[in-house]
């Protein structure tokens, strides 16, 4: 039997070991990376799993050709997201799911061309967010 606060004690040193460990395993061609599994070409990542070609991500999984994200699953080329899943082609999102083309939103599901939460028709959804990309520095 485990007492209340040998289990408190325990899952405590479990939390920490994971949150600090530095060791990647299975990864390929990772740089600067974190307690990364499964990844490849990853660089700057921490505690990445099964995700490719990320750069600056931290606690993503199976995520490619991100940059700047934490706590993504399962998303493409999003850069600085937050908590999204199953999405792709955001930029400064949270909380997304099964989104694509979506800059500055919130809490969208199944939704395409947003700004700030608002809907826009492809070719204006485009050149709003070129010239915001460039404005704050996301673009290249």
């Amino acid at each position: 039997m485990i007492s209340r606060s040998e289990y408190e004690a325990r899952l405590r040193e479990l939390t920490r070991a994971h949150t600090t460990s530095t060791v990647n395993e299975g990864c390929v061609e990772c740089q600067g990376c974190r307690g990364c599994v499964g990844c490849t070409f990853c660089r700057d990542g921490e505690r990445l799993v099964r995700c490719h070609f990320c750069v600056g991500c931290a606690d993503c999984s199976d995520s490619a050709h991100c940059r700047g994200c934490t706590g993504c699953i399962a998303c493409q080329h999003c850069i600085a997201c937050t908590r999204c899943a199953q999405s792709a082609y955001l930029v400064q999102c949270s909380h997304l799911t099964g989104c694509s083309y979506c800059f500055g939103c919130v809490g969208l599901t199944g939704k395409e061309f947003h700004i700030l939460n608002q809907p826009y028709d492809r070719s204006t959804y485009f050149a709003i967010t070129r010239k915001l990309a460039r404005e704050l520095g996301l673009s290249g």
